[in-house]
């Protein structure tokens, strides 16, 4: 029996897929017979000094045996948590700190190209180059967030999927005459397109989640038109209820890095309509398959969307298609593939 630490940084009072992402690694290694515990930093990115503060929290911290026990192996997730120094380091990279990045030049990020944020960004890659250049392996939870790694920092890694958090209950209910929005409330996940795509097939739309943007969100609904009931955070059993009687599950955020709301509709048997340029989802959206691929565009993903809700038949054979696509994905693999990485059979 080994004693396994997952590190991620946490933004205090923030959850979402990354943080269940995390909770679920530990589940499942206590489910291989392993001792497992969830090791939390709080993040803050402002003033610019807090970033790597932040990552000097981590370097500092002795996790190398916990009360006179040995730790065997850490799995980090999340910048800046991979900063954590430990003989056996297998990381699980769900994503960096992408304003450094990817998303540097965008309206998510507030870095400019001035030679003082210049050096910031250049801090940040350093610091990077440190903590994931001390891993015994590096995997990665999709192909795009491998991509990036390769594209900015020129580091290898492995993909490695997991199940959305609820795998072994979603189901194949009724097919319904609305479509389905899941997730947190964020510009980035763009949710615009999916309240607009809304106005314009004018059919049913539920949005469950909260967020930021939620107000913004709203007056969209409002201005456009569109039917959209905003359920707010809902209970496991309502987004399993949700995702078995949706006709269709609308996922289009920008360059997302896995995002397994894909998964969630596929196991419920749901086509999945997203777009050309939202990243992880196209690792598993195949247009005309299991799903639509379209433009960013609202009238696009409506026309899209309101075609599968109108052809149940063939919505429910791409969902299905989907369902046969990601089955393979276990928790039981993705455990073993990481122990193992990090010498424990």
């Amino acid at each position: 029996m080994a004693r396994v630490l997952v590190c991620t940084a946490q933004v205090p009072f923030v959850s979402g897929g990354a943080e269940r992402h995390a909770a679920g690694l530990v589940r499942e290694i206590r489910a291989l017979g392993h001792e497992a515990e969830l090791a939390q930093v709080p993040f803050k990115w402002y003033p610019r000094e807090q970033i790597l503060l932040s990552a000097l929290a981590w370097r500092l911290l002795d996790v190398t045996g916990s009360d006179g026990m040995p730790i065997d192996l850490v799995i980090p997730m999340k910048f800046p948590s991979y900063l954590v120094r430990h003989p056996n380091k297998v990381v699980w990279l769900i994503h960096q700190f992408r304003q450094a990045y990817d998303r540097f030049g965008t309206d998510g990020s507030d870095f400019d190209a001035g030679p003082e944020d210049t050096r910031w960004r250049e801090l940040i890659a350093a610091a990077d180059a440190t903590g994931l250049g001390e891993a015994r392996r590096i995997f990665t939870n999709a192909k795009n967030t491998s991509a990036r790694l390769s594209r900015f920092n020129g580091i290898d890694s492995t993909t490695l999927y997991h199940p959305p958090p609820l795998a072994g209950r979603y189901r194949e209910g009724a097919l319904g005459d609305f479509a389905l929005v899941v997730g947190r409330l964020d510009r980035w996940k763009r949710m615009e397109l999916a309240i607009e795509g809304a106005a314009a097939g004018w059919f049913p739309l539920v949005v469950a989640g909260a967020g930021p943007d939620e107000a913004r969100l709203r007056g969209i609904a409002e201005r456009s038109g569109a039917r959209v009931d905003f359920r707010g955070t809902v209970t496991d059993e309502e987004l399993v209820e949700l995702y078995a009687s949706a006709g269709a599950v609308l996922f289009t955020p920008a360059d997302e890095d896995y995002g397994y709301i894909a998964l969630e509709a596929f196991l419920s048997g749901r086509p999945v309509v997203t777009c050309t340029d939202s990243g992880g989802p196209l690792e598993f959206v195949r247009d005309g398959a299991t799903g639509r691929v379209v433009p960013p565009d609202g009238r696009a993903v409506g026309e899209a969307a309101a075609s599968l809700l109108a052809d149940r038949a063939r919505a429910r054979e791409m969902g299905r298609a989907g369902r046969e696509a990601v089955r393979g994905i276990t928790w039981e693999s993705a455990v073993r593939t990481l122990l193992e990485a990090g010498g424990i059979g």
